[in-house]
């Protein structure tokens, strides 16, 4: 069996946000969060990122292929170590001042690598005074990292995300680095002028993994020459329950969904790339035949916009451009904010649901469409995103340009109009196409390209 010892991973986002600073100095020492009230103490993040990471790391271990991990994370209110579940996390906390910049260049960085830097004149990312505090934040990442490394002698290090794509070159150790790729990558969307210093990070990498084909043909368009892999995102089925008629009940009831309503759902932080308002426009073109609709927008700030986060506002200003934008459209009674759900509640809503639209203008990938085919429902997907390679038209799902609106209204009336055999049919397609992303496949796929980097035969 292929396997290596022990692993070092690091994501901006962690795996759970404290719900206040209850750690003051002195320091408290490792955190065992077992002893912690969830919901109370703490919550698990929704982002994609750690929740993927999570169940990745929890079979490694179980399969005998790691020994163990330790988790590097940017975490303003959290202790500097914790224990969850048997796994190490180690937190990285900035200054506000430090934070709020590094903040602004994180955005326009994630605005760049999403194609809208024409949007925001200003952008000029590394020579922006806040790019000092990008830097400091990912030379506190690698510090620790190595500090980590002096006691646990890693095999390898494991980095996720655009926002840390400066630590394979601040980490000048010979242990092999692998970078894991989330968002969209597209060389027309990145100035010339970048294209150097871009480069010059990923190759500092042994090998970087990419979430779709699609933007594996970019990776290496753009330039890049070293191993590279496509790997799609995955989710653990196991973590989602199929809700009793008494929790689906309690839900509808909490929103006021009446059981002949037709439910459209999404699944989404509140981000304008997300494009929420694009369904709201659809909803209002659907309701000329399907008058009794519901669209249920579930999701709040992400990790950046929470006060316990980065402390970014966007997340409450496009909340309410789309509380106004349902209200000038007379939506209000159509258009349901369902904000953050937990874990039960989330898995009512997809069971539900009628039908699930991800209508983002950019989306890295869009694991939330393989949840909803867990429960057998179709979806109609923007072929912005890249899970849109494994839709195939008519058969496991429906794709639609973003920009059409009349487009997508009409997709989605083909959808309610033909519920039980149309739908039908696409809601089983999918659950057949959503084990390509399930942990199992997942699994196996890490484990074969880190073990060309970090492995070793027993």
């Amino acid at each position: 069996m292929i396997r290596m010892g022990t692993i070092c991973v690091a994501s901006q986002t962690p795996l759970i946000q404290f719900a206040k600073n209850q750690f003051e100095m002195p320091d408290p020492g490792t955190v065992d969060v077992s002893k912690l009230v969830e919901g109370v103490d703490y919550k698990l993040s929704p982002g994609g990122v750690s929740r993927m990471l999570y169940p990745l790391l929890t079979h490694m271990k179980q399969s005998g292929f790691i020994d163990g991990s330790s988790w590097i994370s940017l975490n303003p209110l959290a202790p500097s170590r914790a224990l969850f579940k048997g796994m190490n996390r180690n937190h990285v906390a900035l200054s506000p001042e430090i934070l709020k910049g590094y903040g602004l260049i994180k955005e326009d960085l994630w605005y760049l690598f999403h194609g809208l830097q024409k949007n925001r004149p200003s952008l000029c990312g590394f020579w922006q005074d806040e790019y000092i505090d990008f830097t400091f934040m990912n030379r506190r990442f690698s510090e620790l990292a190595y500090t980590l490394h002096r006691q646990e002698n890693f095999d390898g290090f494991y980095i996720h995300d655009f926002q840390l794509l400066p630590m394979g070159s601040m980490l000048n150790i010979p242990e092999p680095k692998i970078f894991r790729w989330h968002i969209p990558f597209g060389r027309m969307d990145l100035p010339t002028s970048w294209h150097r210093f871009l480069l010059h990070y990923l190759e500092k990498y042994d090998a970087v993994v990419v979430s779709s084909r699609r933007y594996m043909e970019e990776l290496r368009n753009f330039g890049y020459e070293g191993p590279a892999y496509h790997l799609y995102p995955y989710i653990d089925p196991s973590n989602y329950s199929h809700p009793t008629s008494e929790e689906v009940q309690a839900l509808r009831s909490r929103f006021d969904i009446e059981e002949d309503d037709k439910v459209i759902l999404t699944v989404a932080r509140m981000d304008p790339l997300k494009a929420q308002d694009r369904a709201i426009l659809a909803v209002k073109r659907v309701l000329k035949e399907f008058p009794k609709t519901k669209l249920l927008l579930v999701g709040n700030g992400s990790f950046s916009s929470s006060k316990g986060g980065i402390g970014l506002s966007k997340a409450d200003a496009w909340r309410q451009r789309l509380k106004d934008c349902a209200d000038r459209l007379h939506l209000t009674d159509n258009v349901i904010f369902a904000g953050y759900m937990g874990e039960k509640d989330l898995c009512a809503a997809y069971a539900l649901s009628d039908l699930f639209v991800l209508p983002s203008v950019r989306e890295g990938f869009g694991l939330v469409v393989v949840e909803e085919w867990l429960y057998k429902k179709p979806v109609i997907v923007s072929t912005s995103a890249g899970i849109a390679d494994l839709i195939k038209n008519g058969e496991n799902g429906l794709t639609f340009d973003p920009d059409d609106i009349e487009g997508f209204a009409s997709k989605i009336t083909e959808v309610l109009r033909n519920r039980n055999d149309f739908a039908e049919l696409l809601g089983k397609n999918g659950f057949k196409t959503a084990p390509l992303c399930h942990i199992d496949a997942g699994v196996k796929k890490e484990a074969e390209i880190l073990s060309n980097y970090l492995g070793g035969a027993d």
